[in-house]
């Protein structure tokens, strides 16, 4: 599905990753960790396409397409979403219009009409089931007077009514409590599927309590230096990343 090979970026002539390797397949979930400053971040905005970063070698190739010069609406419209660390608020614009917007220009991007009322609405009301979300939650204003685990729940809403190939969780996990972390973590695991992947970033070995990741990757410096399974998680929570530090000298 993702295939990111000798994958060096940067912003404004400062180069952050420095050679990415990296493969997801469908079905999988994929945890990216490492200490602050070491290009999670950056990784996850690199592969949606944010303008303000450069590649500078590798590629980036989504489903067998290099999508390395596409622009985050078209890397969007063909599956792949991310998630904000620190999503806007949009004052005026319900948490549904906006939601109906996204499918339909999705739609409108794959030459398909808008989806009909009745259907849509059908499907916010299963989706909200799904995730507990009371229906009042909905008419409120985009992200406006959100905590911060409401702003996570109206994230995971958006994953679940579009439907993305590939969801990208970037420090999804920032600033909540626990029960706001367990209603991430249950709405990721109830849209997992054998057709879609996820990306999980996080500083944390806790949020992998609830998301079980197939593989975890220590990203330093701007590469990826150690992979495993979620094991490697847990002995990150207990020793830090200076062991890891010590092996690579």
């Amino acid at each position: 599905m993702l295939h990111i090979k000798n994958l060096h970026a940067g912003v404004e002539e400062k180069e952050i990753l420095k050679g990415i390797d990296l493969d997801v397949k469908p079905g999988e979930v994929h945890a990216i960790m490492g200490p602050n400053g070491s290009g999670k971040s950056t990784l996850a905005s690199v592969i949606a396409g944010k303008e303000e970063f450069e590649i500078s070698k590798g590629a980036i190739t989504f489903e067998g397409e290099d999508i390395s010069e596409l622009d985050p609406e078209e890397r969007a419209h063909k599956g792949l979403f991310l998630s904000f660390q620190y999503p806007v608020e949009i004052p005026g614009v319900s948490v549904t219009n906006f939601i109906k917007t996204a499918i339909n220009e999705n739609r409108k991007a794959k030459g398909e009409a808008d989806m009909p009322a009745g259907e849509m609405l059908k499907k916010i009301k299963e989706k909200a089931e799904l995730l507990d979300i009371d229906r009042k939650f909905l008419s409120r204003s985009l992200n406006e007077g959100f905590s911060g685990g409401e702003k996570k729940r109206n994230e995971i809403f958006q994953l679940a009514m579009l439907e993305p190939k590939l969801a990208i969780l970037d420090e999804t996990d920032s600033g909540l409590d626990i029960d706001a972390l367990k209603v991430v973590a249950n709405g990721v695991n109830k849209l997992k599927s054998k057709d879609n992947a996820v990306i999980v970033i996080t500083h944390y070995q806790r949020l992998l309590d609830y998301i079980v990741p197939d593989f975890v990757h220590v990203l330093m410096n701007g590469k990826i230096v150690k992979s495993g399974t979620k094991e490697l998680a847990k002995e990150l929570e207990a020793k830090g990343y200076d062991w890891i530090k010590e092996e690579l000298v």
